[in-house]
């Protein structure tokens, strides 16, 4: 694995541990240069119980790869939670900064009514 690879990895490791201590959903982000993908793991760790990504047939007409479809990833993603029944979740970003991509993520779902 590459350094930058392992530094976020290690970044995020205290956070995954303390949201494991409060025992509550999280909505985990994962970035490439070419897609966004987003999912709702449940409190243990177990079960993914909503997913969203810029692969998903209703996302794959536009761009994949920028703010918008990012933001367009986070809204599928909070319709999928408030179906499933999911309101409250803890953001773990995995190590990448919040900033472009990740917050427009982070702002469409609240926007989509969850709660983090």
């Amino acid at each position: 694995m590459n350094a930058k690879k392992e530094s976020r990895l290690r970044r995020a490791r205290r956070t995954r541990a303390k949201i494991r201590e409060l025992g509550i959903d999280r909505l985990c982000v994962n970035r490439t240069p070419r897609h966004m993908y987003a999912q709702i793991i449940s409190a243990d760790g177990g079960k993914v119980l909503a997913s969203a990504s810029t692969l998903d047939s209703s996302l794959r007409d536009g761009a994949s790869g920028n703010i918008e479809a990012a933001a367009k990833v986070g809204t599928l993603l909070a319709e999928r939670a408030k179906e499933a029944g999911i309101t409250d979740v803890a953001f773990d970003r995995s190590g990448f900064r919040f900033h472009g991509r990740v917050k427009a993520l982070a702002d469409a779902a609240r926007e989509g009514g969850l709660q983090f």
